[in-house]
């Protein structure tokens, strides 16, 4: 079945997230749409899928034009979509969640699952995905989880199958599964879009590219080109994907974890017996699946989480129970997670966002008065320094694109006197020109003699960067790795499964 998108324009305000964008899916093709998060992707493919309304344009489905106004609308025309977030209930088995929204009832009010379990096992048989209908979504891997929703769509006949980012949450041996999953479907006759910012993983899989900036289909490509070829049309420049680092020359220890916990206000515990050292002149990388214990591990040595026990030494220093701003005073940079809600406040200008933690201090400061001209003097040198495009040191920080509000991040946090520095997914959401700058300011700063601990999912970015690797694993360290393990060895230590050695 083809699928033809035709000058779809949808808005949100005064943002255009697709400007007529043009696409065309072939019957059994693997068609790829890249592009950096904020492309405009996953809104094209909602709106594809029935979870959004264009402001203008047509689909049509084998040459017929079809109206999709819910996803209903999508499942009828064959249209199916496995999210990037799953939809699906974790306290329900797999046959429960697959028959959700079409539930048959057979006596005294009881499910029908029979026919649910039957096409289960069969759709599992046909592709080698071991997927058993009565067990409890919870208690299943990630992995597992993504192929009960692609089951559920083809349960219902979808002919073109959405992906919409689904490695992000996947190990590279679930991820190569995935892959080779696409690979069968696509025999079967099956179109699938793929949807993803992974370079790697579109020329593994994809038969044609189509490349969306800013909205905008900006080009197409075929699997062929160069990563450097691609990550050009994605930014519109040429960019250097090879990272290049001198050895790292190690001192003592700065950053001393042991036997931190961490539990929610509920009592669960969210980390446990976590220790790891990082030194001067390092960077320790912190590798792992969403969603095991990172963002609450990255939180913790800045104090943002309540319920801590164990130690963080700072130099010798304990600064477990200090508040956030000792935290930082006490030689802590710190790059969160999520630069809108933890960064950065959006309705004050560039020179107040630099200024956030050192307001107080001076230049900035004498005798509890800020000094504006020296705030805006110093502004304007790092807005030079880190390349910051904007119209100058008074504009709203609100109004700059992702990669120069994480400019604003690095500006702040890196133009005072440190001794760590915590990235969490610095480079999450970027294009691939402001990735190259944030990775290049990240080796600035271990060659400077700081200990860099750094938070990410990228595997690739865990590669660039790191001296060593730390991995974690339902809420604790598993293992500490130097960078030249295999991808599939850390695969395996990412999945909790500590790979054989050879002996």
């Amino acid at each position: 079945m083809s699928v033809e998108l035709r000058g779809i324009t949808k808005s949100f305000g005064d943002l255009v997230a697709n400007d007529g964008i043009d696409l065309r899916v072939e019957t059994g093709e693997i068609h790829a749409i890249l592009g950096e998060n904020g492309a405009g992707k996953s809104t094209l493919m909602n709106i594809l899928y029935g979870l959004l309304s264009p402001d203008s344009g047509q689909i049509l489905v084998d040459e017929q034009p079809v109206t999709i106004s819910e996803p209903s609308d999508a499942l009828a025309a064959g249209i199916g979509m496995v999210h990037q977030h799953f939809m699906l209930i974790p306290v329900f088995t797999v046959a429960e969640n697959i028959v959700l929204g079409h539930e048959k009832v057979k006596g005294l009010g009881v499910l029908e699952l029979d026919q649910a379990r039957a096409e289960i096992t069969r759709i599992s048989q046909d592709f080698n995905f071991d997927v058993d209908p009565d067990a409890i979504v919870e208690t299943l891997p990630v992995g597992i989880q993504q192929r009960v929703e692609v089951i559920r769509a083809l349960i219902y006949n979808a002919k073109v199958l959405i992906l919409d980012e689904p490695t992000a949450v996947l190990t590279p041996q679930e991820t190569d599964e995935l892959l080779q999953v696409m690979k069968n479907l696509k025999k079967r006759g099956t179109s699938i879009i793929f949807i993803t910012h992974k370079l790697r993983e579109v020329q593994a899989a994809a038969d044609r590219i189509t490349i969306i900036r800013r909205g905008k289909v900006v080009g197409t490509a075929l699997p062929s080109a160069t990563q450097e070829e691609l990550a050009a049309q994605m930014v519109g420049r040429p960019v250097d994907l090879t990272l290049t680092k001198k050895p790292a020359v190690i001192g003592s220890n700065v950053l001393s974890i042991s036997n931190l916990r961490v539990i929610d206000n509920t009592g669960r515990e969210l980390l446990h017996s976590v220790s790891l050292d990082v030194r001067a002149g390092e960077i320790v990388a912190v590798a792992g699946v969403q969603g095991n214990g990172q963002s609450e591990l990255a939180r913790a040595i800045l104090n943002l989480e309540e319920h801590v026990s164990g130690k963080i030494l700072i130099d010798g220093k304990n600064i477990v129970g200090e508040t956030v701003r000792n935290s930082l005073h006490s030689g802590i940079a710190f790059i969160p997670e999520s630069r809108e809600i933890d960064g950065l406040i959006s309705s004050f200008s560039l020179a107040e966002n630099l200024i956030l933690d050192t307001y107080n201090l001076p230049p900035n400061a004498s005798r509890l008065l800020m000094s504006p001209d020296k705030i805006s003097k110093e502004a304007t040198k790092r807005i030079a320094e880190f390349d910051i495009r904007s119209q100058g040191a008074s504009e709203l920080v609100s109004s700059l694109s992702g990669g120069n509000k994480q400019k604003v991040v690095l500006a702040r946090e890196l133009s005072r006197p440190v001794k760590v520095v915590v990235a969490s997914q610095p480079t999450r959401g970027l294009d691939v020109g402001s990735i190259e700058f944030v990775h290049e300011k990240i080796v600035q700063e271990r060659d400077a003699g700081r200990a860099v601990l750094l938070f990410s999912t990228e595997l690739d970015e865990v590669f660039a960067l790191a001296d060593r690797i730390a991995v974690m694993y339902r809420g604790t360290i598993i293992d500490i790795v130097p960078a030249s393990i295999s991808r599939s060895d850390l695969g395996l230590l990412m999945a909790g499964i500590k790979p054989k050695v050879n002996s």
